[in-house]
């Protein structure tokens, strides 16, 4: 019999999705939710549902990875893999894309710093203008991290399908929903309140909404909460540390009656 060569074996192998996941830092359910968005499917699915990949698929996903680390979206890097000849199209609508947000930085970091130096002098600010350069997206790897890549990919695709317009309007409700929990926080209402159990409430849906419909459960939120504390950006939104924790015993409270 004739003995296989290595690469004959290799081209014959196929890796667990657990191994897979732990290999390249993807959590196993992005890698089902590349599934489901054609990305990346698996070479075989045995009959308990577990999924297999083989040297073509990991051979796939090595370029996926390649080109998430360029940034690119997921639709792009769909469309990239699937027609060879748009590569450059993509490439250069890439670039496009991250020149147009770093002009967007540009102008955060213009409005950000005229918003410290107004502070630093004692100036009255309206609460519009000290949440002029908030910017969620700066928080992309606490999701990644915390909730996995499809936490951030779903809440990132849900704006990129958004016009100009919806966009505006999405960051203005933004604003109110954060808005309205810190003036509660600043103003000393009780955090078992109705009043400050409505805006949670109110919270709880905007988050589900940006996170492209997928309601968090008790443990995602309050760790959701967690991180407005412990992380110094998150708490200055709010108007610092105190008005964080604030917010954070809201959170629970709304938490125990509605999520249990």
């Amino acid at each position: 019999m004739k003995k296989k060569t290595r690469q004959e074996g290799l081209a014959m192998q196929e890796w667990p999705i657990k191994d897979v996941a732990r290999a390249t830092g993807l959590t196993s359910r992005t890698l089902r939710h590349y599934e489901q968005i054609g990305l990346l499917r698996p070479s075989r699915v045995a009959s308990n549902g577990y999924r297999f990949y083989g040297q073509a698929e990991m051979s796939r996903l090595y370029r996926i990875l390649s080109l998430r680390a360029l940034e690119l979206p997921l639709a792009a890097i769909h469309l990239a893999l699937d027609d060879e000849t748009s590569l450059v199209e993509t490439i250069e609508s890439h670039l496009a894309f991250l020149e147009e947000r770093r002009d967007r930085t540009n102008q955060q970091i213009t409005v950000v710093s005229q918003t410290l130096e107004a502070v630093q002098k004692g100036q009255d600010m309206s609460i519009d203008e000290i949440f002029a350069g908030f910017d969620p997206s700066q928080y992309e790897t606490e999701v990644r991290e915390r909730w996995g890549d499809d936490a951030w990919e779903r809440s990132a695709e849900r704006r990129e399908q958004m016009t100009d317009v919806e966009r505006r309007a999405d960051d203005e409700r933004s604003l109110d929903v954060n808005a309205a929990l810190r003036e509660a926080a600043e103003s000393g209402v009780d955090p078992t309140s109705a009043a400050f159990q409505d805006l949670i409430g109110k919270h709880h849906a905007w988050v589900t909404e940006h996170w492209n419909g997928r309601r968090p459960d008790k443990n995602s939120y309050s760790g959701l909460s967690d991180l407005y504390v412990t992380d110094p950006r998150f708490a200055a939104t709010y108007g610092g540390q105190a008005n964080a924790e604030t917010i954070r015993a809201a959170i629970h409270v709304w938490i125990d009656t509605n999520l249990r």
